[in-house]
């Protein structure tokens, strides 16, 4: 089925002529991330050569997707934006609710019951405004926009950082705030910094036990977690050809451990395959008329180098299986270095738990890969090592892999079936340990694996791998096996090596239809009311305008140290109930971020009683008192989901500074939204000045302008002083949206 179909019609038969205008104007050949940008401006008169990384510039996307998490305050605000219908075609996603328990079945009840209160609300929204409403248990959001939204040359925003899996589509997608999203379901203008290009020519064909997985986890080594930001990671040449798009939505899904603003593959036959096997012939058809576009210019394949502002290239044929981790998921080492890293740095050698799916790589190739290794446990004597875990992307692919036998017999080796859903993937999984602070190492085939991230304890080693590499590791049961290269004990005492997996790409019996649980748009007049008394949801109140002053003698709340991602900033799991009550869920913000002054986490000290107290308490006592507080950061601040509590939170609790070395860029855009001042030190080194119970000064709002930085006065206990510059990125419309106290506020 098509979805949106008058959209996508006028979409492909406008395109050539904005092409032509494009082209016309610019004078220049163009890469597939340019054609895009530029066909997607707000307003097509406004065609010119932006500069990349500095120019600010309005665009118009095509769609907006929200899973349950992110939707609740994304909707809530919308509902103050006095819209009657959405201004695009959106959609909501129930997939990050479920907790991850028992299995499918008895998790989708649990989830279906606990969270009722959400899952109305959401769907009354939903039906309200005219956006579809995909239900529990329907699948992960970015795999079922990929089954049914994703277009060639589309442009969509998401309000999570995978989004950017639709660009195995060919399609820009976005993952961004609420906020942001509102914007674009109002009609209105969304803004971005115009990307940089980072180019990646793919030559060669994968291999053996290779996996498309491992390019990205390859790539993430060599760009870092902060190396893509502000950019648009384009991958070209004849090895794009040779990977399934399902293959190529995996590597631009985790193209988001980078930082990066997206990632994009060009349209070819194996997109074209994918959109016909998912009911989208017409797509496909239609991407067909305009195929030239949707690519690279010749010019630019010849001379990369004189278009990309980086190109690396990567070798297909050569890449070797790759396992990233632990605690940061650009810490990349092939497997044949990986049993020497286990060794040399202590990890538990022992793998406990074998984690298969997420929205990363939950597709029909990945399980079939996979499946294909766990038949031969059967059939060579062998035993399975440690527990497996397996979460579908979607219920259409829950349904064709449970009718191909793939269920059957991931079930055989002892694999828990959980629902279509994110799961531990993003903190949802009720594991039963024997100790929940043991040190301990799980294999995933997920895209983050920060500290407490799967489970809650800060001890689990959670490691990154393909599907393929995750399934073998949960036979053997051991860190250090190379299934390249060492063999297993059977059941008999025979040594046998496992033969390198092989997959269907797409199923060759087509794809079998689920329940899909689907609720198509509609603008009924629904009445949407939330309880004031629910512990689950909160009606937003405006943040209030900034008070035309020089924020003065504010306390350090925290001088965060190391590694502080949104997963620090307001964890999930258990907290992610209260994603649609601020109040409640600001309980817990920066709980997990490390105090640089005691090396402890959520113990801060506090001014107004000489004693040490959680971040959140010690936020909340200073707001009471009517005082504002500053937060300071290291580098990358914000790193990881999209979620913009990380930034609501600290608005709610009266921060009105962030000053860091550097920001994510989803976050610091979800800051400005919010009404705060996400301030980077000009010299880094200032960061060791700051003293625990420094009283904090930030001088020249009163004229604050692009480009014009801020003095910071550190008012030390001793009654000494210091003072340093800071610098922003705002622009006029974002000091606009700070004066009036959020970006909601300035419409």
């Amino acid at each position: 089925m098509v979805y949106d179909v008058t959209m996508l019609r006028a979409f492909y038969a406008a395109y050539k002529g904005k092409m032509e205008r494009v082209r016309a104007v610019l004078q220049h050949p163009l890469t597939l991330a340019e054609k895009i940008l530029y066909t997607h401006l707000f307003d097509g008169k406004e065609v010119k050569n932006y500069t990349r990384g500095e120019d600010y510039v309005s665009f118009r996307p095509d769609r907006v997707a929200m899973q349950d998490a992110t939707a609740q305050m994304a909707l809530l605000q919308f509902m103050n934006a006095g819209r009657e219908q959405v201004a695009v075609p959106s959609t909501v996603h129930c997939d990050h609710l479920i907790q991850a328990y028992r299995g499918a079945r008895e998790d989708i009840a649990t989830a279906t019951k606990t969270n009722e209160e959400v899952y109305d609300f959401l769907r009354d929204v939903s039906s309200r405004y005219g956006i579809g409403f995909w239900q529990p248990g329907a699948g992960i959001i970015h795999q079922v926009v990929l089954e049914n939204y994703a277009f060639p040359g589309g442009m969509m925003v998401g309000t999570d950082s995978h989004t950017p899996n639709a660009g195995g589509l060919g399609m820009v997608a976005i993952g961004v705030g609420g906020a942001d999203a509102v914007d674009v379901m109002t009609g209105m203008e969304w803004e971005l910094k115009m990307p940089r290009l980072i180019g990646v020519h793919l030559k060669g064909e994968l291999n053996g036990w290779a996996a498309p997985k491992d390019v990205i986890l390859k790539l993430a080594g060599i760009l870092t977690v902060k190396g893509g930001t502000n950019a648009i990671i384009e991958y070209f040449g004849p090895g794009t050809a040779s990977l399934s798009a399902t293959g190529k939505a995996t590597i631009c899904n985790m193209g988001a451990e980078v930082g990066a603003t997206t990632s994009i593959f060009p349209y070819d036959n194996r997109i074209a395959t994918y959109l016909k096997a998912t009911g989208r012939e017409e797509v496909a058809e239609m991407a067909d008329s305009v195929a030239g576009d949707l690519r690279a210019d010749t010019d630019i394949l010849l001379a990369p180098e004189n278009y990309y502002d980086r190109v690396i290239e990567i070798d297909l044929s050569r890449l070797e299986p790759y396992i990233n981790g632990p605690f940061t998921p650009d810490a990349a080492t092939p497997i044949s270095e990986f049993a020497e890293k286990v060794l040399a740095n202590g990890y538990p050698r022992k793998m406990e738990v074998g984690l298969i799916g997420s929205c990363t790589n939950s597709s029909y190739q990945d399980l079939s890969r996979a499946v294909s290794l766990a038949r031969q446990v059967e059939k060579k004597h062998l035993k399975v090592a440690a527990p497996l875990i397996v979460n579908p992307g979607s219920e259409r692919i829950r349904a064709t892999a449970e009718r191909d036998g793939m269920i059957e017999t991931f079930e055989k080796v002892g694999a828990t079936i959980m629902a279509n859903a994110c799961g531990p993937c993003i903190g949802q999984w009720k594991r039963e340990t024997d100790n929940p602070t043991r040190k301990n190492s799980i294999v995933t085939s997920f895209n983050r694996n920060f500290a407490k991230r799967a489970d809650g304890n800060p001890n689990t080693y959670a490691f990154v791998a393909s599907p393929e590499l995750t399934m073998a590791l949960t036979i053997a049961g051991d860190l250090c096996f190379n299934p390249l290269t060492d063999a297993l004990v059977n059941r008999e005492g025979e040594k046998v090596k496992l033969s390198e997996p092989v997959g269907e790409e797409l199923p060759p019996e087509g794809f079998a239809e689920g329940s899909e649980g689907y609720i198509p748009p509609r603008s009924e007049k629904t009445e949407i009311t939330v309880n004031p008394h629910s512990q689950r949801l909160q009606l937003l109140q405006p943040f209030p305008a900034w008070e035309g002053t020089d924020l003065l003698n504010m306390p350090l709340l925290i001088k965060t140290q190391g590694k502080c991602t949104t997963d620090h900033i307001s964890m999930a799991g258990p907290w992610l109930r209260f994603r649609g009550h601020l109040e409640n869920i600001s309980d817990n913000m920066l709980m997990g971020a490390v105090n640089a002054f005691n090396g402890e986490t959520n113990s801060v000290w506090n001014r107004s009683t000489n004693t040490y107290g959680p971040v959140s308490g010690t936020a909340k006592m200073y707001k009471s008192e009517g005082i504002s507080s500053i937060v300071v950061a290291e580098e990358n601040y914000g790193e990881g989901s999209s979620r913009e509590h990380a930034a609501m939170e600290p608005r709610f609790l009266n921060v009105r500074v962030i000053l860091a070395k550097s920001f994510a860029r989803i976050h610091e855009t979800n800051l400005k939204k919010q009404g705060m001042l996400a301030l980077t030190f000009v010299d880094k080194a200032d960061y060791d000045k700051i003293q625990e119970h420094d009283l904090i000064s930030v001088i020249g709002l009163t004229e604050f302008a692009p480009g014009r930085n801020f003095k910071v006065v550190l008012h030390h206990e001793d009654g000494t002083k210091e003072s340093f510059e800071a610098q922003h990125t705002y622009n006029e419309l974002q000091i606009s949206w700070f004066r009036a106290g959020s970006a909601l506020n300035a419409r």
